[in-house]
């Protein structure tokens, strides 16, 4: 393991339903063995139809994801929360504000905010996605 990667990762959004569901099912599956991985907002949505379907064409079913805010968090002893959008970040701060909690910014295109035709829409979750994992890698190894 290298000495950077924290033990504990949380993927912090808006609404985790698109961006932190999505970094937290990359991270799992490249990095669960030796990480604790989880994803909140800072209000609940509903995981959206196009991150599935994104997400799907990678192999990973984010389909059982159940959004959820920060304060329905049953584990808060993270190493590093990552936010993807600036409610996000002030949120993090916040709520970590006491503890040993590092928190980094990751500013992330918000995917549902993108009009156009059906395919439109899936490639921009498809840059996302694709965007995420790279971030994902370059940060974890």
């Amino acid at each position: 393991m290298r000495p950077d990667r924290p033990l504990s990762v949380l993927f912090a959004c808006t609404l985790n339903a698109v961006r932190s569901p999505m970094a937290e099912a990359m991270t799992r599956k490249h990095y669960g063995r030796g990480m604790r991985v989880e994803s909140a907002g800072v209000r609940a949505g509903e995981t959206d139809g196009f991150a599935m379907a994104v997400m799907n064409e990678i192999s990973l079913d984010i389909t059982r994801h159940w959004p959820r805010t920060f304060e329905e968090l049953e584990f808060t002893d993270f190493e590093l929360v990552i936010a993807l959008s600036s409610s996000a970040r002030r949120k993090a701060e916040e709520f970590f504000c006491s503890g040993r909690t590092r928190v980094e910014f990751w500013p992330t295109e918000d995917a549902t905010m993108i009009e156009g035709t059906r395919e439109q829409r899936l490639e921009a979750f498809r840059e996302v996605r694709d965007g995420l994992l790279r971030r994902i890698r370059q940060r974890f190894g």
